[in-house]
């Protein structure tokens, strides 16, 4: 599989990890959008949330769980964060593993999810 996260879980690509445990895999983004950007992913490859099946939602509550600890671990839980799933091409997905962006440290600006040309 050509699958970049699988990858870095793998160890062949390298990352800047910030927790790991059996199932889960946390690290920095290395185009960060803020100045906290950690990327939280399941070891487990699953393409998108389309593809979370019932059996998968154990993970998505492992990962919640993680996104906390991170946030807090990163000093951003008290004031505020961002977790982020995108989901398709029109979700802007780029990575097809499962994954969440965790963005803090700085307050960030607000999201309407339709771009200007929709408007």
């Amino acid at each position: 599989m050509d699958c970049l996260f699988c990858k870095i879980v793998e160890g062949t690509i390298p990352s800047k990890k910030v927790f790991e445990s059996e199932n889960i895999l946390a690290f920095h983004d290395i185009t960060p959008a803020a100045p906290t950007h950690v990327l939280i992913i399941p070891k487990k490859h699953i393409p998108s949330m389309n593809e979370v099946s019932h059996e998968d939602m154990s993970l998505i509550a492992e990962i919640h769980q993680v996104a906390q600890q991170v946030a807090s671990d990163m000093g951003v839980s008290e004031s505020g964060y961002r977790l982020i799933n995108n989901c398709g091409p029109d979700g802007e997905q780029t990575v097809h593993h499962l994954h969440y962006h965790l963005l803090g440290g700085a307050r960030l600006g607000t999201l309407t999810g339709i771009s200007s040309s929709h408007k």
